[in-house]
């Protein structure tokens, strides 16, 4: 345990009594539990953070590629099922304090103000959001500034309205990185510095290493929900938040009339406990509660609690991608830290693009273990050296809202996963334009790998937000329409996925909810 951990154990229930009472449980420690909590720090009422696992251990494992990727060390989901392949996989999906953040990559870009309005694409039509940009925007700028973002304003030309700047300047490119925006910009593009969570701060503690993206952070310099949120939620002047670990909570119980939940049953140290509270919030990610709320069903609540509109699971988003790896077979790219690029010039409508096509950015810098997780057929020693020349990025477009695609339950309890992509001819339409970016650029050889349902990082819209009870699982305030205290607070109230990563737009919806008063009325 490291001495930051230690020393908030005060607040940690680590032999919690039979029944803990609270007045606001959070269910998840995620971006949005976390994100939650740190908005409620010192609200003057009593709040439990019940999170499924414990601390991430800190040990030299934690920047392993081998111990991570090869092995995957610390994934600790249970096995989901795809039910187009039929077959089981492990999801990018992890119980700890802080969530799947642990080991997400930290870039942080807002939604673009039209992401929140209907935007017509390929496949169909992204549906608008019952709230605004401009609702969301200074709780974007208060999540900024928590979670250290790194950019700089004016680069990139689909960047949102602001009424704070960035809070530190962009990380610099480097390497083969650096090559590539300079050419870029030669092509009439406007390569940007990619909003990054990493403590960069003058004193700060990160190093730019290899093992950023997809790795813990050992040196606690990486903007995640457990650093950036939940310990300083758990050091606030009044105590009032406590967490408690290790606790899986298997379903929630309400009163006679349905519309109070009552208590969270949890399984924690292989007994059953129980946690009464006055008010709920569900922040599990997409299909963690859209699964706990499936399991939860009674006789008020027949197909899941809170789902009389029978949305529960349904229209379950993950965006299209694919990593593309370039390459210069005659000069190694000498980056470590290579996260640093954005492209948005194909994110909205153009005049040679009739529908949006996405969002490039860079990957962290792939080695042999984790290329050999695509490519298990190549002998390590040809990968440990071909990624030496890779200048490696992540291509994403944006997934449509189906409501047969969803979370549901099988025989055994499982999640499974039922998803058709969309807008693949958006997605390949952007790989090829990137192609020959990239070969202009200096680099011949392109390799792409797309990435299909087991890419879970992104997912969202199980549990959507509306303003029609019958088409929606919550309110515009996160609130249940069935169920009067209980309210979602991770991206499964997403109405669209937009084209970039959720986690800020997680966070500033959460506290936007601790904000409001609605929890502490």
């Amino acid at each position: 345990m490291s001495p930051a951990v230690a020393a908030l154990q005060s607040q940690v229930l680590s032999e919690p009594a039979d029944v803990v009472e609270t007045d606001i449980a959070i269910i998840g420690s995620g971006m949005g539990g976390g994100s939650l909590a740190y908005a409620l720090r010192d609200c003057g009422a009593d709040v439990l953070i019940v999170e499924q696992g414990d601390f991430l251990p800190v040990e030299r494992e934690n920047w392993s590629f081998d111990a991570v990727h090869t092995k995957g060390r610390y994934k600790n989901s249970a096995a989901w099922y795809d039910t187009v392949a039929a077959k089981e996989f492990v999801p990018g999906n992890y119980h700890y304090v802080g969530g799947s953040t642990k080991l997400y990559g930290a870039t942080l870009p807002r939604f673009r103000e039209s992401d929140f309005g209907a935007v017509e694409h390929a496949d169909g039509i992204s549906p608008a959001w019952p709230i605004t940009y401009a609702d969301l925007e200074p709780f974007y700028g208060e999540a900024e500034q928590m979670f250290w973002v790194h950019s700089n304003k004016g680069e990139d030309p689909t960047d949102p309205w602001r009424s704070t700047d960035y809070p530190f300047p962009g990380v610099p490119h480097e390497g083969a990185m650096a090559r590539l925006v300079e050419s870029a910009k030669k092509q009439g593009l406007h390569p940007f510095s990619s909003p990054l969570s990493i403590d960069y701060r003058p004193g700060g503690g990160c190093v730019r290493c290899y093992t950023c993206d997809s790795f813990p952070c050992m040196i606690d310099a990486k903007g995640d929900a457990d650093v950036s949120a939940v310990r300083p939620a758990l050091r606030a002047e009044s105590r009032n938040v406590r967490l408690l670990t290790n606790a899986e909570v298997t379903r929630l119980d309400t009163d006679a009339t349905g519309r109070q939940v009552t208590r969270a049953r949890i399984m924690h140290a292989g007994k059953q406990i129980q946690v009464r509270a006055k008010k709920f919030v569900i922040a599990c990610g997409a299909a963690n509660t859209a699964a706990l709320l499936l399991r939860s069903a009674s006789d008020t609540h027949p197909q899941g609690l809170a789902n009389s509109s029978d949305q529960v699971g349904r229209n379950y988003m993950a965006h299209v991608t694919t990593f593309f790896l370039a390459i210069d077979p005659r000069r190694q790219n000498e980056a470590v830290y290579q996260k640093t690029i954005g492209i948005n010039d194909w994110y909205l409508t153009g005049p040679d693009n009739r529908y949006p096509l996405g969002n490039v950015q860079g990957l962290g810098k792939l080695r042999g273990p984790q290329a050999k997780l695509g490519k298990p057929w190549v002998p390590m020693p040809i990968l440990d050296e071909v990624t030496k020349y890779t200048l490696d990025m992540f291509i994403q477009s944006e997934d449509l809202p189906l409501p047969e695609n969803r979370i549901a339950l099988g025989n055994r309890g499982q999640i499974t996963v039922t998803r058709r992509a969309t807008n693949l001819s958006s997605h390949q339409d952007l790989i090829a334009r990137m192609k020959k970016v990239v070969r202009r650029a200096g680099f011949p050889i392109v390799m792409t790998r797309s990435l299909g349902v087991e890419a879970t990082s992104h997912q969202c819209g199980t549990a959507r937000m509306g303003t029609d009870a019958a088409t929606s699982v919550v309110d515009a305030d996160l609130r249940s329409h069935d169920v009067d205290n209980l309210w979602i607070a991770d991206s499964s109230v997403f109405a669209s996925s937009a084209a970039v990563n959720p986690a800020i737009t997680v966070a500033a919806l959460a506290l936007r909810l601790g904000r409001s008063g609605a929890l502490t009325a």
